[in-house]
């Protein structure tokens, strides 16, 4: 019998970081004490204004169909945000909202890309971009962003993989899984770059703007290089600031004639989002920021709490991300160790499967996110938890032998 699975799909892996929570709620199920450090979810709740205008919207008969990419005030009050927190100046017409940041994502590559097209991922990556490249029928190529440097592109990595096939570049800051967020200075030397290869577009996933941490600050790369606005598309969502990740809204800036065709692939798949989410993400992007403030003063603390104890754990060292709410920890020094069930840790898989089993903490493999030997802590949980999961880590790597 010919195969089920289509050509296309066949290239592509499931979610690692879906493949790690489901794996934690099903041992929890089973009765097993897991510590789930694997979701990227903030903990914190909806606020409750927003929450209200979801409730508003319903009771006012808010829940028809939209435009495919997204109705006028929501797309409206995306303006007003750009303009006020980046000095961005789009229309309306320039906007598109789709179910989540993965579909404007995914509508952008697959409204651009013809086989043999070449998308640059800077590694490590969020592991949704390389597989959404493939679906798409392009190429993903990996530049590494190695430790030393922050775990951030060298501008002389990114023109070394640039080639005539080149259509998009990835860039995603703060990082999801390193928290690792880029300058203003690093910024213009990439900038610099893309000015010799007018062929290349930016696609640049700002996501976690607003959680960087000590005197960070934020800039994206169109407000650091105006001239690449024509090529760049800016996308965002309201999941991880506003705490709103089951409300299912990204959205994004970018050039008409690109963002035309996004609409084009929505009008096809997804349609809009929900009617009710996107009045409840007016709220979110018009009304009150000051928790935004406190929640990363809160993500700022559990940050350095956990950075402190993974330091002080045997055979990991780790790096101290300017923003975001992860950890990439290097597991370099207990390569090569067995433990109390003779297992020897060859990597990072085995090493957090083995975590998984002797102390019941669920963490993502580095080899998902396109670079060993590390892991992926999402420390979006309350400081009382963190201290007991990396006290569970400090326990298993001192009995490795």
């Amino acid at each position: 019998m010919s195969s089920l699975q289509s050509a296309s799909l066949a290239r592509v892996k499931p979610s690692a970081t879906i493949a790690v929570s489901a794996r934690a709620r099903e041992l929890k199920r089973e009765g097993r004490d897991v510590i789930g450090l694997g979701a990227g979810e903030p903990d914190f709740d909806t606020p409750d204004n927003v929450k209200q205008a979801a409730i508003d919207a319903i009771m006012r008969g808010e829940t028809k169909y939209t435009d495919a990419d997204g109705m006028p005030e929501l797309k409206q009050a995306i303006c007003r945000k750009f303009a006020r927190e980046n000095g961005l100046s789009y229309e309306p017409a320039q906007i598109h909202v789709a179910p989540g940041g993965k579909p404007v994502i995914f509508n952008a590559l697959v409204a651009t890309l013809s086989p043999g097209d070449e998308v640059i991922v800077p590694a490590p990556y969020w592991v949704s971009y390389p597989d959404m490249v493939l679906l798409a029928g392009g190429e993903p190529v990996v530049a590494v962003g190695e430790e030393k440097d922050g775990f951030k592109l060298r501008p002389e990595t990114l023109d070394a993989a640039i080639t005539p096939r080149t259509k998009w570049l990835i860039l995603n800051s703060p990082s999801n899984p390193t928290g690792a967020a880029y300058s203003r200075a690093e910024l213009e030397a990439l900038a610099a770059v893309l000015r010799r290869h007018p062929q290349v577009w930016v696609l640049t996933d700002d996501m976690y703007e607003h959680l960087v941490y000590g005197d960070f600050e934020y800039t994206t790369i169109a407000q650091v290089a105006p001239d690449l606005m024509d090529r760049t598309l800016t996308v965002n969502g309201v999941s991880k600031a506003y705490a709103m990740t089951g409300w299912r809204i990204g959205y994004a800036g970018g050039p008409k004639p690109l963002i035309d065709l996004m609409r084009k692939v929505a009008s096809q798949t997804t349609s809009n989002p929900t009617s009710i989410s996107q009045w409840a993400a007016v709220e979110a992007l018009d009304g009150p920021q000051d928790f935004i403030a406190e929640r990363k003063a809160a993500f700022e603390r559990r940050r350095d709490l956990v950075v402190s104890m993974l330091n002080q754990t045997s055979g990991i060292s780790c790096a101290t991300p300017e923003g975001a709410f992860y950890v990439y920890p290097s597991i370099a020094g207990l390569i090569g160790k067995t433990t109390e069930s003779g297992v020897v840790i060859d990597g990072d898989s085995t090493f957090t499967t083995e975590l998984l089993n002797a102390e019941g903490v669920a963490v993502v493999q580095g080899e998902a996110f396109g670079l060993s030997p590390y892991f992926r802590i999402s420390y979006a949980t309350s400081e009382a938890v963190l201290e007991e999961a990396c006290g569970r880590i400090q326990r298993f790597c001192a009995s490795l032998r």
